[in-house]
């Protein structure tokens, strides 16, 4: 993979040529910050294991979101310390479902939680909402 970012003013970077379009800045309420997409890369890359995981075992998922909550080192550089995902599930899908494939994806599938450095304290939950 080859990405770049170019420069704009300040503290804020868009995207270059040949890759998606993002924007990012340090201190920006209408861009996303690096810690910010970070979580996101988290978030997404388990989301999307954990939806492929259920799909493909057919159990029928209606809704997923994922939260991201997070503690980070209070001096430079202010890297996270802990993390902690939590999952809400809708649809008929066994409890036992939801955590086989939060568990792969962690242990497995996810390059980007596993690209983390192993210090972090990374804790996963998550809720089942059956729907009749």
């Amino acid at each position: 993979m080859s990405l770049s970012l170019i420069w704009q003013n300040g503290l804020n970077f868009t995207s270059g040529p040949g890759g998606p379009h993002i924007n990012l800045a340090s201190s920006d309420r209408e861009r996303v910050s690096p810690m910010q997409a970070l979580a996101y890369a988290v978030m997404g890359c388990m989301a999307m294991d954990v939806a492929h995981v259920l799909q493909k075992g057919r159990h029928g998922l209606e809704k997923l979101e994922v939260t991201f909550a997070s503690t980070r080192a209070p001096h430079p550089p202010k890297c996270y310390t802990s993390i902690h995902l939590h999952f809400d599930v809708t649809g008929p899908v066994p409890d036992k479902a939801v955590a086989r494939a939060i568990e792969l994806s962690r242990s497995t599938y996810c390059s980007v939680s596993n690209s983390l450095r192993k210090d972090i304290k990374f804790e996963t939950t998550f809720k089942v909402k059956h729907v009749t």
